[in-house]
């Protein structure tokens, strides 16, 4: 059986090699770069599972180096940063990242996150769902597409899974701190504007139909809406 592949990004060989002797243990297969420039480089060749990301990094930095890789794949992306401010963070989930820590951080916590997010986008759980139709809209779980008026549209793995779950419960209200919980899980020591910055993505993606909308409810949370 071919092992789940961790691309480990950071200019610190001491950083990488240690995250590396941790994923290794746990049976993943891991390499190690420390440049952005490198990073993309790698990406294409290694073809990893999930990447795990610095922010300051040498020639790119991780911000470059996340859109790069999100205009051709939608594979799960973990930033790593020593800083602290909210904008970091927004910025990071606005292009496309599905979680992030700040150093120094605990390598079996580290672990921990990457198994749960490898877990969240499993496409090949067993019990996972099939798809949602609704007029003008397909959500594919199994294929993990969206269909939009006929045309594929890319969604990174956290839009994806927002867009299914709310789907999946239609005309029901969930608070942001519930869909935190469902779709990031405890260990995401994240704040509501996450969920904020995902479903303003989502909306620019697709507008509202007259048959269904993605509804604010305001001061409590969102809800896909089947009119």
């Amino acid at each position: 059986m071919n092992k789940t592949k961790i691309l480990v990004v950071d200019d610190d060989k001491h950083i990488t090699e240690l995250i590396s002797l941790y994923l290794n243990k746990e049976g993943y297969e891991t390499a190690e770069v420390y440049s952005g420039k490198k990073a993309v480089e790698a990406f294409s060749k290694f073809a990893p599972h999930l990447v795990l990301l610095d922010i300051m990094l040498p020639e790119m930095d991780g911000y470059q180096v996340c859109r790069e890789i999100r205009r051709i794949s939608s594979v799960p992306i973990i930033m790593l940063t020593a800083k602290g401010e909210t904008f970091d963070k927004v910025l990071g989930l606005e292009l496309g990242a599905d979680d992030y820590m700040v150093k120094p951080f605990d390598t079996k916590e580290l672990v921990a996150r990457v198994k749960a997010v490898l877990r969240r986008y499993d496409k090949d759980t067993p019990d996972a769902p099939n798809s949602i139709v609704v007029p003008n809209l397909t959500i594919n779980q199994s294929t993990f597409t969206v269909t939009y008026h006929g045309e594929d549209i890319d969604f990174p793995p956290k839009e994806f899974e927002l867009l299914f779950y709310l789907a999946s419960h239609p005309n029901r209200v969930f608070t942001r701190e519930q869909l935190l919980d469902r779709i990031w899980g405890y260990e995401f020591y994240g704040d509501t504007r996450t969920v904020d910055v995902h479903m303003k993505r989502i909306r620019e993606k697709m507008p509202h139909e007259e048959v269904w909308s993605l509804k604010t409810v305001w001061g409590i949370g969102y809800k896909f809406e089947m009119k």
